[in-house]
């Protein structure tokens, strides 16, 4: 089974992450995109490059996916663990789909088209909602994704991923504290993973 965990810069995904690592180890395989990989290394030296090329910037992104699925993601399933990754190609989909606006026609669905043929879709998606300007002020608003008016287009792209497939996302909500939050993520994975 795959598990992702998606939401905006500061909605606190990966704190929840670091938590469900702590309490589940045996059969678990926890991941994150970008990866530690150079393909990863990559995208974070593009993410602090406010002149970079959107364009090439999301390929950078969908390397690093592919590669991902292949050295990690697909072996973990295939040895029957369940994979657990913070952010997976819904990120790409809602944060470059915002970057490539203006640049490709249906940004959103060019780059779903990109993935669809190799991609390994989640099984499970928890979407961590918070609003953008909690999300700025939390994440710190360093780099051009974290900016409150980029993080609001990008959430708007969340809600269509959200309303095309109901069935896969569970909607955590954000604003809750962080202790209620990871009772909400426990809750979640005793009634469909576990």
């Amino acid at each position: 089974m795959l598990v992702t965990l998606e939401g905006i810069d500061g909605s606190g995904k990966t704190t929840v992450w670091e938590a469900l690592r702590e309490t589940r180890d045996d059969g678990y395989a926890f991941t994150r995109e970008p990866t530690d990989s150079w393909y990863g290394e990559a995208v974070l030296r593009s993410v602090r490059d406010d002149d970079a090329d959107p364009l090439a910037e999301a390929f950078l992104y969908t390397a690093d996916h592919a590669a991902h699925l292949s050295r990690l993601v697909r072996p973990a399933l295939e040895r029957g663990d369940i994979v657990v990754s913070d952010r997976y190609s819904d990120s790409r989909y809602a944060y470059q789909g915002v970057a490539l606006s203006g640049r490709v026609p249906r940004p959103m669905r060019f780059l779903r088209d990109v993935h669809e043929p190799w991609t390994r879709e989640p099984d499970l998606t928890l979407y961590f909602d918070v609003d953008p300007h909690t999300a700025a002020e939390r994440a710190g608003a360093t780099n051009k994704f974290e900016q409150a008016e980029f993080l609001a287009d990008v959430r708007e792209n969340y809600e269509r991923l959200v309303e095309a497939d109901p069935e896969r996302f569970v909607r955590i909500d954000a604003t809750r504290s962080p202790d209620a939050v990871a009772e909400r993520v426990e809750a979640v994975f005793d009634a469909r993973v576990d």
